[in-house]
């Protein structure tokens, strides 16, 4: 199975059964990006070919393609043959994202858990799959949803939790000016949205510690 950065839909492939992730935003034109970061220095007041500043759209404009650019990565799933049906949890997996409202970052970890149903998937690729959906203008919202429905619906597991703790440098650099807030978000299907014990579990195991 391949997951792709190219503008067509990637495709995972996995013994017949195609795994489909989003596709990938369209190339990015860093050329024009840096024009745009010149003029926006400008329409800020500030002089883009001063000593300190004349690098500064290319760099600008740079670190935009890369946040915004997943990279490529292999994802497998496998059977499983040995019938586990307990829960498979990853935390504390380190994101970072762009708010799409003011294009400040938001960064924190992600939580990702299922409950598997005939198919396991490699622990790293949780962690793929939210770098995958965070490297794009989101909102934390909708990440977490984004992550959670896709095992959902492709990995087929009884059931999916996700949950998201970040602080946005757009609450605690600008606004209300709230250094250190963190905002939780949570996405639960299947069992562990239907099953009160099985939900407790997962939330026990991922905010017990605080």
């Amino acid at each position: 199975m391949s997951v792709t950065s190219e503008t067509a839909p990637p495709v995972i492939e996995d013994e017949g059964r195609p795994l489909r992730i989003k596709p990938a935003p369209a190339s990015i034109d860093v050329d024009a990006a840096e024009r745009a970061v010149l003029d926006l220095l400008k329409a800020l007041g500030r002089d883009p070919f001063s000593p300190h500043l004349a690098g500064t759209p290319r760099r600008v404009a740079a670190a935009f393609a890369e946040m915004l650019t997943p990279e490529p990565f292999e994802a497998t799933s496998f059977e499983n043959d040995g019938t586990y049906d307990g829960l498979v949890l990853v935390k504390d997996i380190p994101l970072r994202s762009l708010c799409e409202h003011h294009l400040l970052p938001f960064t924190g970890v992600a939580h990702v858990a299922y409950l598997p149903g005939d198919r396991l998937i490699g622990l790293s690729k949780l962690a793929r799959i939210v770098e995958h959906f965070s490297s794009d203008f989101q909102v934390q919202e909708r990440l977490t949803t984004q992550v959670a429905s896709w095992l959902d619906e492709h990995l087929e597991p009884k059931g999916v939790g996700v949950v998201i703790e970040a602080e946005h440098l757009c609450m605690s650099l600008r606004g209300v000016r709230v250094q250190g807030s963190r905002t939780v978000t949570s996405s639960v299907k299947g069992i562990l949205r239907s099953d009160f014990r099985s939900r407790q579990e997962f939330l026990d195991l991922v905010l017990g510690h605080r």
